[in-house]
């Protein structure tokens, strides 16, 4: 799986890149599906936010959070993105179960 991490207002550490990659990688085991994951940070005044989102079995799934921290707002964002996967693939299944009834109707049936 591909990570993208972008920042704004702020410089990429090697500590700030290896947080983000050890916490999305067991997402990925999880759901092998996942190709990349884009993530963008961004740095304010008294705010750390972190957007991530991925393209998940036909629909984009985009999370954020944020704190005061930014290992903090990396490990909520983390658990937000399992949390909306697992809604997604529970949409997934459910419609895998769903029956479908076929109406009759009295135009197609020939009487002899």
């Amino acid at each position: 799986m591909k990570i993208n991490i972008s920042g704004h207002h702020v410089e990429i550490t090697e500590g700030i890149k290896q947080s983000i990659e050890a916490k999305f990688q067991k997402i990925a085991k999880h759901y092998p599906s996942l190709m990349s994951i884009s993530s963008i940070i961004t740095v304010e005044p008294h705010q750390q936010r972190l957007e991530v989102s991925t393209h998940y079995e036909g629909s984009e799934i985009s999370v954020q959070a944020s704190g005061k921290e930014l290992y903090a707002a990396i490990a909520s964002a983390a658990k937000k993105l399992q949390a909306a996967l697992a809604h997604r693939k529970g949409v997934l299944a459910a419609k895998l179960h769903k029956k479908y009834q076929v109406e009759q109707s009295d135009a197609f049936l020939l009487v002899e």
